[in-house]
């Protein structure tokens, strides 16, 4: 049991790569990354421990000048200088050099660095904003990790406390280099493992008292509304809360049903698996096992030590390893054999246990995930961080936010952020979990920025005024969240191969802008904007539309290239700041020239599980592209062996060239005929032609003027046929800045003569400059010029 198949584990660093002394030792892993060691009984650590788990890194360059009792160390990318005794800010420091860090960042033991921050173990009860962890990217070019306090981990995978004191820091000298110091944290720590398929899809969550009819009510109701889920969360009301007898405590922690809400959980969990939904149940663990459990019989015979006779507690021990698999094999594994999927692990206890310095919520973590993996199944836990290496038990549960416009405002930052120490998956309470305010705009707006997030789950409390089902909404509201949930499934594949880089490359599906863009003062200063995989920069709506405008104001920064807006098709020049303006249809998503995006219209009841037959792919033009999508068995752990199919698509853009490869590896995986729907975005109208396997055939063609949109739709074909389409005249569309100023006055609220004035402006023979200075002067309702503006200079 808890055996570790699906990271390596190798902790013992390279002699060759080590200076050491008799109370020191310095460990080089790269020429940038260095562990460094101190204790007065020179008994150094090689065991792995609760954050490193790999210090066999490959041999590195170095040169080592003696000096006195300490030394000066040279790689390529740093200069050691240590003056011997214990670790002070004066006796040891560290220049980096070279890459993207010609400046020469110095660190001096004990003392921070301009550190960009990292994440936080939750946002309970937040309001806005809160306190950030540390992580490993700094703008002064050097940060460290102390790991001097984690527990080790012993030949069996079981956690011991470390003897002794002694300080053991890891220090990260790469400059701006952030994703190269992301992919060695990643080697040092583990890597982010995939997840399962249907945990890309849509979860609904709600703390509330739901019953067998009433949940499968709201599951009827979402399918006759075509609204896709895959995952279906229980809160603490699955078990017996307030009919527990007050002689055994509070009902917040339980392992028992409660047969009146569903009387029988397992029929009940097989309907939900065969509407297509995956379960998750939570779990408070910190009160332990009493006597009125079901469980509590079979864990008290496996322990062998509990007075039954009296009804003795048995109190949850995480740091007993006899208790732990008693409660996985009498408590956990029963209710996974009913149907529960995988657990929410709701602990929110502290982290004091018998054993100093272990945090329960760590443990509570790792064992989880490995039991989950056994038999082979793809493991997947739901639970709050606990700390640097905390990526390796996906997916994180960010805690109950209050239900504000600042609340808002702050998880993009908070979900890019963090990045910086590695963590890629966080769920957050879409649309807030309590208190707060009714607004339905907020609400929409925090959907939207669900869908491009990780992972999109809807959630609320019990009040029964914060439900977040669309139909609650007005009209227009609750369809455009129905829009929104359904385009989550749709970007699956997209998101999936997404899954597959993060593991594969070490690349989080969300990054902060400053990680492509290290050199530019402005990707620091765009908090809440970020790379969402491959293809998009995403800058969500976090604030309320602009009075009369009807439309909300965001402010973006595209690096130097072409956009495509996602949303509208608009094509916008890059290398510069602006304004963009939303109605309650779309947030800014903006498509990279050249980018190539996967979906599918199969979105609903099993689909999230399976490979599609029926593709969608997204062709963005304006420049070359290409794109290798990813698929296997979604389930299982094979992806670790590469077991998989991989489709390459390619765009030439010069030529109108874009190519489906013929599908490679596991073939038995994916369908064998699959039908394509190409669409190419940001295009003027062109003659098409179709290839399949070097023979021309009849396709049918659309172009969506308004949208800049050309479908190709190709006949069902072998997926390993090559399949070319061919653009007759590549070229970009122009944007039509008279009808989408035209559609964006037709909503605004001002008086009915004044949208007449500008659109005579629009027709003047003057520059955009005048025609902005022009519109200024009429003292327009506030945000017009500047949402007539972003039209106008979408092109520069």
């Amino acid at each position: 049991m808890f055996e570790n198949n699906l990271w390596t584990m190798e902790p013992v660093g390279r002699p060759e790569n080590t200076i050491q002394g008799d109370k020191y030792r310095f460990t080089l892993l790269t020429p940038c990354l260095i562990r460094m060691e101190y204790r007065e009984d020179g008994k150094f650590e090689d065991r792995p421990t609760q954050v490193v788990w790999n210090r066999k890194f490959d041999p590195v360059d170095f040169r080592v000048e003696k000096k006195g009792e300490g030394f000066e160390l040279f790689t390529s990318r740093m200069h050691v200088t240590y003056a011997g005794g214990p670790f002070t800010k004066n006796s040891l420091n560290l220049n980096a050099v070279g890459g993207q860090n010609a400046f020469g960042a110095v660190w001096y033991y004990g003392e921070k660095g301009d550190n960009l921050g990292g994440t936080a173990r939750t946002l309970d009860g937040v309001d806005g904003e809160c306190q950030l962890q540390e992580g490993i990217m700094s703008r002064s070019g050097c940060s460290q990790i102390d790991d001097s306090h984690s527990l080790v981990l012993d030949e069996n995978g079981w956690t011991q406390v470390r003897t002794g004191d002694g300080v053991d820091i890891y220090v990260f000298a790469y400059g701006n280099d952030y994703k190269e110091a992301l992919n060695d944290f990643y080697r040092l720590t583990g890597k982010t493992p995939m997840l399962p398929r249907y945990a890309l899809g849509n979860w609904w969550s709600r703390y509330y008292a739901y019953t067998e009819d009433s949940y499968k009510a709201l599951v009827t109701r979402f399918e006759k509304e075509k609204i896709p889920f895959s995952v279906g969360v229980l809160d603490m009301d699955w078990h017996l809360v307030e009919e527990v007898d007050p002689k055994y405590g509070s009902g917040w922690t339980g392992y028992t049903w409660n047969k009146k809400y569903y009387p029988d959980p397992e029929r009940f969990m097989n309907w939900l698996h065969d509407h297509g939904m995956k379960i998750s149940v939570n779990l408070h663990p910190a009160g332990g096992i009493r006597a009125f459990e079901e469980a509590y019989p079979a864990m008290a015979k496996e322990l062998g030590d509990v007075d039954t006779e009296h009804e003795a507690p048995i109190d949850f021990d995480i740091t007993s390893r006899k208790f732990l698999e008693a409660y996985f094999k009498c408590v956990l594994h029963p209710e996974e054999n009913k149907g529960v999927d995988f657990w929410w692990i709701d602990w929110q206890q502290g982290n004091i246990t018998k054993v100093p310095g272990l945090d329960p919520l760590w443990m509570l973590n790792h064992y989880h995930y490995l039991d989950n993996a056994r038999d082979g199944k793809r493991p997947l836990t739901f639970s709050r961080y606990a700390g640097p290496g905390s990526h390796r038990y996906p997916v994180g549960f960010s805690g109950d936010s209050i239900v504000t416009w600042e609340s808002l405002n702050f998880q993009p930052y908070f979900t890019s952020t963090a990045s910086n120490i590695g963590y890629g998956w966080w769920s957050h309470d879409i649309g807030g979990h309590m208190f707060g305010y009714r607004d339905n705009e907020l609400a929409l707006r925090w959907v939207q920025l669900g869908v491009f997030s990780p992972i999109n789950r809807l959630h609320s409390s019990k009040n029964e005024f914060m439900g977040k089902e669309p139909w609650q909404f007005p009209m227009e509201i609750g369809e455009v969240m129905k829009e929104f949930l359904r385009l989550r499934h749709q970007m699956l594949p997209y998101l999936y191969t997404m899954n597959h880089r993060a593991y594969k490359e070490n690349t989080p599906l969300i990054l902060p802008m400053y990680y492509t863009y290290p050199a530019e003062q402005v990707a620091y200063t765009v908090k809440n904007e970020y790379e969402y995989g491959t293809a998009f920069i995403v800058a969500p709506v976090t604030e309320k539309s602009v009075q009369g405008v009807g439309r909300a104001r965001t402010h973006v920064w595209l690096p130097e290239g072409t956009y495509i807006d996602f949303f509208t098709g608009l094509v916008y020049s890059g290398d510069r700041e602006m304004d963009m303006y939303r109605d309650l249809h779309s947030i800014p998503v903006l498509a990279k020239a050249g980018a190539i995006v996967p979906m599918t219209e199969e979105i609903f009841g099993q689909e999230a599980d399976r490979n599609p037959e029926t593709m969608t792919i997204r062709v963005y033009g304006g420049a070359d592209g290409s794109f290798q999508l990813y698929e296997d068995d979604n389930e299982s752990n094979a992806y670790l062996k590469d077991e998989c199919v991989l489709t390459d698509m390619d765009l030439k853009w010069s030529t109108g060239r874009f190519v489906i490869q013929k599908a490679a590896g596991r073939l038995e995986l994916i369908p064998q005929k699959r039908t394509w729907t190409v669409e190419f975005w940001g295009v003027k109208d062109t003659e098409v032609t179709v290839e399949v396997e070097g023979t021309v055939v009849e396709a049918s063609k659309e172009y969506d003027e308004a949208l800049g949109c050309l479908k190709v739709s190709v006949p069902e074909a072998s997926v390993t046929s090559e399949i070319i389409i061919t653009l007759g005249i590549p070229a970009l569309r122009e944007n039509d800045v008279k009808a989408q100023v035209f559609n964006l006055l037709n909503q605004a609220e001002i008086p009915y003569m004044e949208k007449v004035a500008i659109m005579e402006i629009l027709d003047k023979k003057i520059s955009n400059a005048a025609k902005l200075t022009q519109l200024t002067a009429m003292h327009p309702e506030e945000g017009i010029v500047g949402a007539v503006g972003e039209i106008l200079t979408a092109i520069e």
